[in-house]
């Protein structure tokens, strides 16, 4: 949807990711879109290098997030909220239901 102002599908993949979660690591992206890695990490470096997200190691894995000193990040994010409204129910409950942890042993479904 945002393809021709992003420049690429994957850019738009990335932000409507981190978007929904807060933060994430390239091969976790790669993998919930099941797209090409180096295309992803591709993105991510860009946006880094432009400012709109930065980084921090924990452990062996780089994480991205929105950079909160970037100027424009609160119309970008109302942007991609925006965009994110008119994707289909299914595709925004998937972005937003993400385990990162199991499930505590014994707890009811």
């Amino acid at each position: 949807m945002l393809e021709p102002l992003f420049g690429t599908v994957n850019r738009e993949k990335v932000l409507f990711y981190l978007l929904s979660r807060q933060e994430g690591y390239p091969r976790e992206v790669a993998r919930f879109y099941a797209v090409d890695l180096r295309s992803i990490q591709n993105q991510f470096e860009k946006l880094e290098a432009g400012g709109v997200l930065y980084s921090r190691m924990v452990g062996n894995t780089r994480l991205y997030a929105f950079n909160p000193r970037y100027p424009l990040l609160m119309p970008l994010q109302e942007l991609l909220e925006k965009a994110l409204s008119f994707y289909p129910a299914e595709e925004r409950e998937r972005l937003v239901m993400g385990r990162r942890r199991p499930r505590r042993k014994g707890k009811p479904v």
